[in-house]
């Protein structure tokens, strides 16, 4: 059994990689600062299972607090790390440059001052495609030039990459960089674009579209991203930089149509101009993940809505519905 240390253990990602591990026996450190960008009730309801089992154990706490993180790395010496705590968001990131510089950058090197100093055998960083900027050449590949982000998000993420470089350099502590694409399933937050726009429009409202509709983004099934986490924490080897995608596009209007016809209603689309930091489209190479990790996504992007549609209607329609709250 291996001890791994997950941040953001109670968010989208976080929880779901909780569960993977923990259902094959490890033991699951889940650090959250349940942070208000969305409900508390949110977070709580997606670490519900996970808190049931005698193998996790929630620590509320911030990244940012170098002693807290420092005591706790002293209590539980993870074996393994998986950051994924971070300010999300390329939007917000523009509105607030100052708070996602101090989260995401100096949070991330506390956590890696910690895992070092404890002699953590792998640390795996959550980092994101938003790095890749305007990138004229598909698919994207690991060694594509990545030094013009075009928002305080991304920028964030790719000096999370520069300093876990740094810091096996010097210390040798194997680290893992994933950059994952456009990440959605049951749990995802509910400011993300599949979840919004399958909320609007079953509760018959307008959704903001942004552009003509002919953006595009290389959607990755929550399922495919867990099995891509799980196999890089098994694998240490160096420094690597790795993405996590399933490696075909889909145009907005095309997610629109797909979550209408899971639904089973029209949507009625708000036109606005494209905004300040979104890129026009996302698409991964995943041939380093597939060689490394022996990484295969499987879940076809209608049948992922269907799925995401299913856990939509009982986990937020039916409750909201009944006058409850999730």
């Amino acid at each position: 059994m291996q001890t791994c240390l997950i941040t953001g253990g109670a968010g989208f990602i976080g929880s779901h990689v909780a569960e993977r591990l923990l259902a094959r026996g490890d033991r699951v450190i889940g650090l959250d600062n349940f942070d208000p960008f969305y409900s508390r009730g949110i977070k709580e309801g997606n670490i519900r299972s996970a808190l049931a089992h005698p193998s996790f154990r929630l620590a509320e706490g911030d990244i940012r607090d170098a002693e807290a993180v420092s005591r706790l790395f002293e209590e539980e010496k993870p074996d393994a790390v998986f950051h994924s705590a971070a300010k999300a968001g390329v939007r917000p990131s523009i509105a607030d440059p100052l708070g996602y510089q101090d989260v995401n950058i100096r949070g991330t090197l506390v956590l890696l001052e910690a895992a070092r100093k404890a002699g953590v055998r792998h640390f795996v960083f959550a980092s994101s495609s938003s790095v890749y900027g305007e990138n004229p050449k598909v698919p994207f590949s690991e060694d594509d030039f990545v030094d013009h982000p075009i928002s305080p998000y991304a920028a964030t993420k790719k000096a999370g990459e520069l300093l876990s470089y740094t810091v096996h350099h010097l210390s040798g502590m194997p680290i893992t960089c994933l950059r994952f694409f456009t990440v959605y399933g049951p749990r995802q937050r509910p400011d993300l674009a599949i979840h919004k726009f399958t909320r609007l429009i079953d509760e018959g409202k307008p959704i903001p579209v942004f552009g003509d509709g002919s953006t595009s983004r290389d959607y990755t099934y929550i399922d495919d991203i867990v099995d891509g986490v799980v196999r890089a924490i098994d694998r240490p080897g160096g420094y690597r930089v790795i993405n996590l995608g399933e490696s075909t596009t889909v145009t907005l209007s095309e997610t629109i149509a797909e979550i209408e016809r899971a639904l089973g209603k029209r949507a009625s689309i708000d036109r606005q101009p494209l905004q300040p930091g979104d890129v026009p489209r996302t698409y991964a190479s995943v041939e380093k993940a597939r060689r490394l990790l022996g990484y295969e996504p499987r879940m076809p992007f209608r049948d992922g809505i269907e799925k995401f549609v299913a856990w939509y209607r009982e986990a937020v329609a039916a409750p909201a519905a009944a006058g409850g709250k999730r």
